[in-house]
């Protein structure tokens, strides 16, 4: 027998649980400490999405528990719609079996890979079964579940499945053991749900550690995102093997027709321009399409004016969202510049919509000889690993910030500054680098959507600095003003033997500014501050006032406590002083406060910055709960197409 023959006999299939078992890494389970913050993932990803389907506000439970040296028990529970019992095998022990992976719509889970190969690396590394619990409205009872992955066959091998009583209404309980590494702090199981709340403000997720410690990540709305709806593959983008799939599969018998059905943004008159320019009948059927003749409408699709994608099929986090998510992950420090976030209009790759979202705050007490922080989402998801492989990273580092104010060798490489960068894509798929789903991967589309976000937030740093320097010749010029010409004034009147002048209108003229200030001092383990405020303009003048104070306690003020700042409301008439007043206590080495205005142009006021947006949005839905614990120039503006160049 042939040497081909005796090679035949050795070939077999492989199952895609079988491959796994031996390539888990692909999945993410390469190091203990990274294997239990994707198993969480995994669990937690899966717990929103179906509470999301279901319109259920969500609420999550999550605990580690350590059972042994390197061993640790994950549960995940949820109050979603439950699972049907027979599906509850299917859905924890068949890898690639999911309800998503055809459905046209932003989802978190995609595959159907995720939990099943948390069981299945559960069950590889402590030998252990798995245990789910599941119930759905309709029954009385719940069914519990133990069971392991038969990895020659990629089917569930069932060890016990019984009704119990559960004191849920509805939901799902998974319980596996695994060989992992608990740790605190960055890309660990804490940070994961800490930046999960962020942008999944309707959910509830309570955390346990091993330690005892229990932390709630509070829901801040009762609102859930808007539901997604699943939608049609876009024209542009398409692909010449796909487009020959969808023609082969439909069942319309008019090429308008297929065009129209299967393809979202294509009206009847759309379909007809389409094939008049592709020279074909509309009335042919597309299942008899040549390979020349798709290419002819795939040429059609890009000379043909079409509508942006439906952006009802995804669900980005929006601007408010952005800047909470900002505030949250600077926790006490306090930046100089929030950028308003931006948000593309959505695009295409591959028929598949997406859009981008970016964000970056700057300066203040951020550190300023560090790399700036990338905070990476996807779909709503956070991007803990392999920052380096990632798209979002590689556009980061292909913009030369050394434009907009960073720090940055050579113009590319990620740039040194006081910096955080949040960057979103959102997509009814995301092109992920493997099944871990941990980096997104370079295409083209996407990058250039990425560019010109992070390019249009360089561009706003670059106008703020710029204010901010002429902001330092003010403050230099309104110094001479103030301090130097009373004393000319003064020797003037004493010379001549006349009464020292009035100079406020003087300086007034001049100078055409707010000014505002303050004088500290201390007593006794207080902290006064006085505010001054003059108005150095020809006109009276109304705004509101805001002083954000970093240390201590307010003991006494005669603005208005709102949540952690102080607020006052300023009618201010024409070259006149104003004072207003607060004390402190616990504040030993107050330094200064940070104040901002609002309802009047900054380039007028000098010693307060512009409200950043929703800067007031509470960031302390964060509650950690003991264990014992039962509860837990003048009129001058200057335009952006002055102080920078032309990005086209």
């Amino acid at each position: 027998m042939g040497i081909a023959h005796e090679m035949a006999k050795k070939q077999r299939e492989i199952s895609v649980a079988e491959f796994f078992e031996k390539n888990r890494h692909i999945l993410g389970f390469d190091s203990l400490t990274k294997s239990l913050v994707v198993s969480v993932k995994e669990a937690v990803d899966n717990a929103l999405d179906a509470c999301e389907e279901a319109r259920i506000l969500p609420e999550i439970y999550v605990e580690i528990q350590q059972v042994g040296k390197d061993e640790y028990r994950m549960i995940v529970e949820d109050n979603g719609p439950g699972i049907v019992r027979k599906n509850i095998p299917l859905v924890f022990g068949k890898l690639l079996y999911g309800s998503r992976f055809h459905a046209m719509r932003q989802s978190r889970g995609q595959q159907g890979i995720g939990i099943s190969a948390v069981v299945l690396y559960g069950q590889l590394s402590s030998g252990k079964p798995a245990r789910i619990i599941s119930k759905i409205k309709e029954d009385e009872v719940a069914y519990e579940v133990l069971l392991t992955i038969n990895t020659k066959k990629n089917e569930p091998k069932i060890i016990k499945e019984e009704p119990i009583i559960w004191d849920r209404e509805q939901g799902t309980r998974v319980e596996v053991v695994m060989r992992a590494r608990y740790t605190r702090g960055k890309q660990s199981v804490y940070e994961y749900l800490q930046q999960t709340a962020i942008v999944n403000p309707h959910a509830q997720i309570t955390f346990v550690e091993p330690d005892g410690k229990k932390t709630v990540f509070k829901r801040v709305t009762q609102e859930l995102p808007p539901p997604v709806r699943e939608i049609k593959p876009h024209p542009h983008g398409i692909e010449l093997g796909e487009f020959i799939n969808m023609a082969r599969s439909t069942k319309t018998y008019r090429l308008t027709s297929f065009l129209t059905t299967e393809f979202s943004r294509v009206s009847p008159k759309i379909a007809e321009k389409i094939c008049k320019l592709a020279y074909l009948y509309g009335d042919m059927r597309p299942q008899e399409l040549s390979l020349s003749e798709a290419k002819r409408i795939l040429d059609a699709f890009s000379k043909v004016k079409l509508m942006a994608p439906p952006t009802d099929c995804l669900s980005p986090i929006g601007e408010t969202l952005i800047k909470k998510g900002l505030k949250n992950v600077l926790g006490s420090l306090r930046p100089g510049f929030y950028a308003q976030p931006i948000t593309r209009e959505p695009k295409v790759y591959g028929g598949n919509p997406f859009i981008v979202e970016a964000g970056m705050v700057y300066g203040g007490e951020l550190p300023k000889d560090q790399p700036v922080r990338i905070l990476r989402f996807a779909n709503r998801v956070p991007l803990l690993y392999q920052q380096g492989a990632d798209v979002i990273t590689k556009a980061i580092s292909n913009i030369d910030w050394r434009r907009y104010g960073l720090e940055q060798r050579g113009g590319e490489g990620i740039p040194v500054g006081p910096a955080v960068i949040l960057v979103h894509v959102a997509s009814t798929r995301v092109p992920f680098t493997s099944e871990a789903k941990e980096a997104i991967a370079e295409v083209p589309e996407i990058r250039e959507e990425i560019e010109l976000a992070l390019k249009a937030l360089g561009r706003q740093l670059k106008m703020y600095r710029v204010k901010k320097e002429r902001k330092k010749k003010l403050s230099e010029k309104f110094f001479i003003v103030s301090k130097i010409l009373p004393e000319i004034a003064r020797k003037s009147a004493e010379i001549v033997e006349k009464p020292v002048p009035r100079l406020e209108p003087v300086i007034s003229k001049i100078m055409n500014v707010i000014w505002i200030d303050e004088e500290i001092t201390g007593r006794d383990g207080y902290v006064d501050i006085r505010v001054r405020i003059a108005n150095f303009t020809e006109k009276p003048q109304k705004f509101t006032l805001y002083a954000d104070y970093p240390l201590g306690n307010i003991v006494e003020t005669d603005g208005s406590i709102e949540d952690d700042y102080i607020k006052w409301e300023i009618v201010i008439d024409p070259v006149s002083y104003q004072y207003h007043s607060f004390t402190l206590s616990e504040a030993s080495g107050y330094t200064e406060t940070n104040y901002y205005i609002d309802g009047i142009n900054p380039s007028k006021v000098i010693g307060a910055e512009p409200l950043p947006g929703d800067w007031r949005i509470k960031i302390d839905f964060v509650e950690s709960i003991d264990e014992e614990s039962e509860d837990v120039e003048e009129n001058e503006e200057y335009t952006e197409d002055e102080v920078i160049d032309d990005e086209q």
